[in-house]
Parts: structure tokens; C-alpha cells; sequence
């Protein structure tokens, strides 16, 4: 009897332990609900998922009256080709379709088919480009407007049924309107508050001041009913528009063509302004060590759930369709403090859209420009983005040339990967570590908790892929945490990319510092890729 009350008193010791301190590193977890990020996305049915420059919208299934997800966004040759092979990057952007996806819970999506079709585009003339779109349901006549870039000029589409055949209606100029025939960027944004939909654009050339115009029916035909300067300012691209508990957020990335970029933003009361701060953008924080997670923005969604209201900020990774990485649609949680809103720069992490819950998934790679793809130029680099150093990693040169922007003798920190590179490690770039002189190098990370996701106490392994030649003394990859130091070497030549592994790597107090040293004589060098910091299972 003794033994028995002894055991149920340890047992409720143990729990009690678990509740408290225990649970410090336990996440809540959302079973079939994890967003993957880094990966080529596939409908719930197990097909290739294609949707580029588009956007999300909750409408009445025609078949149920259920208030469901649809995804619009383009399908384009180039993204099906790369996608069958990733090791050849493709500049060319051919038009296939507009496809359409349904969700329920916005991680598990339903093929609903190709809404705007080629054919259907080219019975009005063969469009170089097609792509920047929405849709909105316009309740006078009961049918929903497909609003979309058509060359020089804005398509407008109608259907019935938000995943129905949308059909040409008709196809404006934008010289009346803003001065240019075309717009830069645009999106649709319908506002749920007041179910008026808007197009967010910019102007057609240089693209430095941004519109808003409410999307309706004049005359007997769909028109952009009116014209809001809200911005004049850098030239930006990529531009959305989010609500977030009752404030209008007004977001765009750096023009930099198909590139990843900062994501910027401005804040206003009304959708038509003033945003603030007038004629600039912030940086949100979080963006910058990363590029927004490789991609330019896309579009965003807010979640309105029964706990927590989440805004979803949804990415493009462009770079000629995806060259500078795997996957085409990257999708991660904004935070914020106060009105300031925080880009969480996750691969990895769980959305559940009835309670509006988050957090990052226990497989979560915490490394930030862990394949090197968000410099898509050789670094350092003297054109836009002007930048000596790689995002999200500290390079400190202890012995040869120091790296500077112009200097002909500055080694080069990333490398262009070969074909037959990226049959092995993905996308164009690898960090590069050499030099003309004899050097010694440490190039590092440090990842840490922030206020709204944890770095857990544990176990952790870290990968990398890696080959170099002889004549380093020393090629060293390393973890440290509370003064305790975990490392790997590489003690020969390696000729053909390997992967090497740290395991059991202890973490404490929410902070780690990842890294390479590497010491070497004139034109020894080694190349690193795809770094990966996990939890241990």
C-alpha cells in the first residue's frame, strides 16, 4: 500500500515538473497543419502545386454555400521545367494559365482547374505577359472579376463562380487613369470589414509612387470606379496591402526585377491614407538577414481566429523561377509590436486558422540564407544592392585580402554552382572561401530566441554540404553555446560534393553560434551549402 500511495505521489511530482518547467520546451503542435517552406509544394491530392503572383480570397463554395479559401495565381512553362529539373535556371516567363485552388484550413489544397485559360487570352492577341492578380466578387451582378496584368494594359474576366471559366470582359489602358498604359505591380485586396474590393498598383514606369482604386461597375462594364496617390517616393515593387486589427498596412519590396528583397512597409487608418511614414517605407524587422525568406512580396492574408488574429505573409521566389532556391511560394507569420510588424523567417512551422494559433514545427531549420541564395550576385557586389558581406552571415577575415566593394584583389564570397553543382546542392550560389594570398577566415551566424520564436533548450544536429581542394590547414564547421564549443573537421581533399554532420549539439539559453573556420595558402579553397540547424528527434 505504501508503495502504491509512494508511486502516485512521484507520479503527480512528475507531472507537476512537466506543467511547469518542463513544458518551458514543449510547442504546441497542430497535427496536419504544417507549412513547409524550401520545398515544391504539391495539392492534397500529391500534384504539382503552380501559383505565382496571385492571391487568396474566402468565398461561398457554389456547391455547398461554405465560405471557402481560393488561390489564384499563374502557371508559367518556366516553373514546370524547373521544377522537373533544378538544376537549369530559365529567364524566359511563358503564360500557361490562371489556376485556382480551394482549402479549408490553407495547408491542405484542392485542384479546382485553370480559371483563365491560354486559349482564352490569345482569341484577343498572343500577350507577352500575363500575371499580377485577384479576384473580386462584384455584388451587383452576382459575378466574380478576375482583375489581371495583360501586356501594356489591365485585364478584366468574368465567372459566375469564384472556381469557374472566367471569361474576357475587357482590357483598359492606365494612361487616363495614372499617365502609363500599364501598372508596375498590382494586387487585389478586398477589404472584409466592408467587402469592397481594390486594386493596389503602381506606376507603370520606375514604379516610385503607389494607387489605390476601388474595383466596381460603371457604365455597364467593370472599371476602377476612382484613383488614390498613396506613396511617391523609391521605386518598389511587389505591392500589397493587409488589415491587421483595424490599420491598413501598405507593403512592397526593392526593385530589383526578379530578386529576393527587403519587405517594406507604411501605415494608415483609412485604406486611402495617409500612410505613414508619407512617401517612405519602413523596413520590417526580421526581413533583413534573409531577403523575407528569398522571395519578393506577394500577397498577404489575414487569419481571424477565435484566439488570434495572424497575418500570413505570402512570398514569391521569382529569380528567373526559382534559380535562387527550391519551391515557388513561401509563406511565413507576421508578428507585431504594437503596430510594427515582425517578419518570422521560418522554414518550417504550424498554422491553425480556426483558432489563428502558430508556432515554428519541431523540424524547423533555424539557419537564416542557409543555401546562400539570397545574394544572387557575386558578392561583394557593386551594383544594386550595393553589398560587401552575405546576408545573415558575419565574415571576419583574421589573415588575407579584406573584402571590399571595387578592390581587385577582394576575394569573392559566394559561388556560381555549375549544372552539375545543382544536381547536388540547390540553387545558383555556395559560400566561397579563398584567396589569393594565404588566409584565415571565419565565417558565422549567431541564431538566438526573439520575442516571438523560441530557440528551445536541446539537442540539435547541423549539416552541411561541402567540397574543397588540398592546401587547407585546417576546414573546421562548428557549434557553440553557453562557452561550449562543437565542431567537425575535414582533414582531406574533397574533390565531389559530401555532407558532414555535428550531432548532439547542446543549446542552452536560447542562443548558438553556427560557423566555419578555415585556414589555407594561396588558391586553396572550399565551398559550403546547405547549411541546416535542426532539433534532435
Amino acid at each position: 500500500m505504501w508503495n502504491m500511495k509512494m508511486k502516485v505521489f512521484l507520479s503527480v511530482i512528475l507531472w507537476a515538473w512537466v506543467l511547469t518547467v518542463g513544458a518551458k520546451n514543449i510547442e504546441p503542435r497542430f497535427d496536419g497543419k504544417k507549412i513547409t517552406n524550401d520545398v515544391f509544394w504539391n495539392t492534397a491530392e500529391g500534384m504539382p502545386l503552380y501559383s505565382q503572383g496571385g492571391g487568396i480570397f474566402r468565398y461561398p463554395d457554389p456547391d455547398t454555400g461554405r465560405l471557402r479559401y481560393y488561390w489564384y495565381g499563374v502557371r508559367y512553362a518556366e516553373a514546370v521545367r524547373y521544377r522537373e529539373d533544378p538544376s537549369v535556371t530559365y529567364p524566359a516567363c511563358t503564360f500557361e494559365a490562371v489556376t485556382c485552388y480551394s482549402s479549408d484550413d490553407l495547408i491542405n489544397w484542392y485542384y479546382e482547374g485553370d480559371v483563365l485559360t491560354r486559349e482564352e487570352v490569345d482569341r484577343y492577341g498572343r500577350a507577352g505577359w500575363v500575371g499580377r492578380m485577384g479576384v473580386a466578387y462584384l455584388e451587383a451582378w452576382n459575378q466574380y472579376v478576375l482583375v489581371v496584368q495583360h501586356d501594356n494594359g489591365v485585364l478584366f474576366a468574368l465567372s459566375h463562380t469564384p472556381n469557374g471559366r472566367f471569361t474576357w470582359h475587357r482590357r483598359i489602358t492606365m494612361e487616363k487613369i495614372i499617365g502609363t498604359p500599364n501598372t508596375g505591380d498590382q494586387t487585389v485586396f478586398v477589404d472584409e470589414d466592408t467587402r469592397k474590393p481594390y486594386l493596389i498598383y503602381s506606376y507603370g514606369r520606375g514604379r516610385n509612387r503607389i494607387y489605390v482604386s476601388e474595383i466596381g461597375i460603371r457604365d455597364g462594364q467593370v472599371d476602377l470606379l476612382d484613383c488614390t496617390q498613396v506613396f511617391k517616393g523609391a521605386g518598389r515593387e511587389g505591392n500589397c496591402l493587409f488589415k491587421y486589427e483595424g490599420r491598413y498596412y501598405m507593403c512592397a519590396s526593392n526593385l530589383y526585377g526578379w530578386d529576393s528583397s527587403f519587405a517594406y512597409y507604411m501605415v494608415a487608418n483609412d485604406i486611402r491614407g495617409p500612410y505613414e511614414p508619407v512617401n517612405d517605407m519602413k523596413i520590417m524587422p526580421g526581413c533583413a538577414e534573409d531577403y523575407a525568406h528569398v522571395t519578393q512580396t506577394g500577397f498577404f492574408y489575414t487569419v481571424r481566429g477565435s484566439r488570434k488574429e495572424t497575418v500570413v505573409y505570402c512570398g514569391d521566389r521569382w529569380a528567373e523561377f526559382a534559380g535562387n532556391g527550391w519551391g515557388y511560394n513561401h509563406w511565413c507569420p507576421v508578428s507585431f509590436d504594437g503596430e510594427e510588424p515582425y517578419f518570422n523567417s521560418l522554414q518550417s512551422w504550424y498554422l491553425d486558422v480556426e483558432t489563428g494559433e502558430w508556432c515554428a514545427a519541431e523540424d524547423n531549420n533555424y539557419v537564416k540564407n542557409s543555401s546562400f541564395e539570397a545574394d544572387r550576385r557575386p558578392i561583394p557586389c557593386p551594383a544594386k544592392p550595393v553589398q560587401d558581406y552575405l546576408l545573415g552571415w558575419t565574415t571576419e577575415i583574421i589573415e588575407g585580402n579584406k573584402v571590399a566593394v571595387g578592390s581587385t584583389d577582394s576575394p569573392i564570397l559566394n559561388y556560381e554552382n555549375s549544372e552539375a553543382d545543382r544536381r547536388t546542392v540547390i540553387g545558383e550560389k555556395s559560400l566561397f572561401v579563398g584567396d589569393k594570398t594565404r588566409f584565415r577566415r571565419r565565417i558565422y551566424q549567431t541564431i538566438e530566441s526573439t520575442p516571438y520564436v523560441s530557440l528551445p533548450d536541446g539537442r540539435y544536429s547541423l549539416t552541411a554540404r561541402l567540397k574543397n581542394s588540398e592546401g587547407l590547414d585546417c576546414l573546421e564547421m562548428y557549434a557553440e553555446s553557453e562557452g561550449k564549443r562543437f565542431s567537425c573537421r575535414v582533414k582531406e581533399e574533397t574533390p565531389e560534393w559530401r555532407t558532414i554532420e555535428i550531432k548532439r549539439i547542446k543549446v542552452r539559453g536560447g542562443k548558438v553560434e553556427i560557423g566555419f573556420y578555415i585556414e589555407g595558402v594561396a588558391g586553396a579553397w572550399a565551398r559550403i551549402d546547405d547549411v541546416v540547424l535542426k532539433r534532435s528527434r
